[in-house]
């Protein structure tokens, strides 16, 4: 008889086990506790579908935290290995003027619908509404939930165990963490919130703005020398983006520090201070039309009188200095559920190099599970399509497996 093989999780790195190891011997078989596989692919995949980003593997490595523990799986199955792989399957791509990745048809739906034909002829199986809840060596505790809402929960054992569980954020696609009770504690880093929006009480004053962009404007944490450009939304929690999630790891680290978050704004990135302190040095007119003509649009210029004292408001060379300078302070990130993704998960010591799980060797780990933190920008997903391909390597390794086919190789 064929080894068994079950997958638990059918995201980006599950069904990445499941494409490699169709080509051997075994029976593959994913079980997902949702209706339906791919999920949080086609979330991500709403305003279109960012699979990788195509800077030098160089840089791209160092994107991760940790900067190394990924490096050996994302050289083996880089951002041209995953273009190639996606051509492939039928799903051509273009790179955008950001460096971003996408499928020409932009959408996630193409995409997973031609992964899923491929696998179901390639003989995987899927088993949807199942739910693990328990693991014991190598057989699973598994609760079924039929049509009706009626639980059946029933013990399999497989030949081996691959957890493909994603992180904990946006329980509603199936990622809710559970999956933590499995592990002891020493085998766990914390799951925490990333790419995420950042928590600011605003006065009532701000209420007008809400859901509106700050729009070409730079930002730092640390350091001028780290400062980016870009938009960012103003929110009535507080603020979102993609600008602020690239700030997310100092920002974190601020609020462990000082219990706060500090982040600086220019709001004008293209013009110099001195110039600035001259428009705003002109008599006989208003503060909000001197603004203005300093180049200052409305939402700009809320956050400016948000974030400033007003007795500052007559000083031009105060103001000069906030619109190239302005301290906006955070108190929070916004909960982990609302989080695109999180950092934390299964450590790195708690793993053989083929992400084996040393206390129970029955069962492998991949995907966003495992304990690093990623970067908005395909960094995520190219991670667990690599962890998801060295994870169906260990696993043929492990059982010995044969290819379906001698010519392939």
């Amino acid at each position: 008889m064929k080894p068994v093989v079950v997958i638990i999780g059918a995201g980006a790195s599950g069904l990445m086990v499941a494409d490699y190891l169709s080509d051997y011997e075994v029976d593959v078989c994913v079980y997902e506790q949702m209706p339906s596989a791919g999920r949080k692919i086609l979330w991500a995949g709403k305003t279109g579908l960012n699979i990788t980003h195509s800077e030098p593997m160089a840089d791209f490595v160092g994107r991760y935290v940790p900067d190394d523990w990924l490096d050996a799986f994302l050289y083996r199955y880089d951002n041209a290995w995953l273009v190639a792989w996606l051509s492939a399957l039928g799903v051509q791509t273009y790179t955008g003027s950001s460096g971003r990745v996408f499928p020409v048809e932009m959408k996630a739906s193409p995409f997973l619908r031609a992964w899923l034909k491929r696998l179901l002829a390639h003989h995987v199986r899927f088993f949807y509404r199942h739910r693990c809840v328990a693991i014991d060596n190598n057989t699973l505790r598994l609760t079924a939930t039929d049509k009706h809402g009626q639980n059946t929960t029933f013990d399999k054992t497989f030949d081996a165990i691959v957890l493909a569980c994603g992180g904990g954020s946006y329980a509603k696609l199936g990622s809710t963490g559970t999956w933590q009770a499995w592990f002891a504690n020493d085998e766990l880093s914390p799951l925490y919130a990333s790419n995420v929006g950042v928590v600011k009480a605003w006065s009532p004053f701000m209420n007008a703005y809400f859901g509106k962009a700050l729009k070409r404007i730079a930002v730092w944490v640390d350091s001028p020398e780290q400062k980016s450009q870009g938009d960012i939304i103003i929110s009535h929690y507080g603020m979102e983006s993609g600008l602020i999630y690239k700030y997310n790891r100092q920002m974190r680290d601020d609020l462990a520090r000082c219990g706060r978050i500090c982040m600086m704004v220019d709001l004008l990135p293209d013009k110099h201070e001195r110039d600035i302190e001259q428009i705003l040095s002109q008599k006989k007119k208003s503060l909000n039309t001197l603004l203005q003509k300093a180049g200052l649009d409305k939402v700009k210029i809320a956050l400016l009188r948000e974030c400033t004292d007003k007795v500052d408001w007559t000083n031009h060379q105060m103001m000069a200095k906030y619109i190239k300078q302005l301290p906006v302070i955070f108190t929070d990130f916004r909960p982990i559920d609302e989080a695109i993704s999180t950092g934390g998960g299964v450590k790195r010591s708690a793993l053989t190099d083929g992400l084996q799980l040393k206390s129970n060797p029955n069962v492998f780990c991949c995907g966003e599970m495992l304990d690093f933190d990623a970067p908005t920008g395909g960094y995520l997903l190219t991670a667990c399509f690599a962890t998801g391909r060295v994870v169906g390597e260990s696993v043929a390794q492990h059982l010995n497996l044969s290819l379906k086919h001698k010519d392939k190789s």
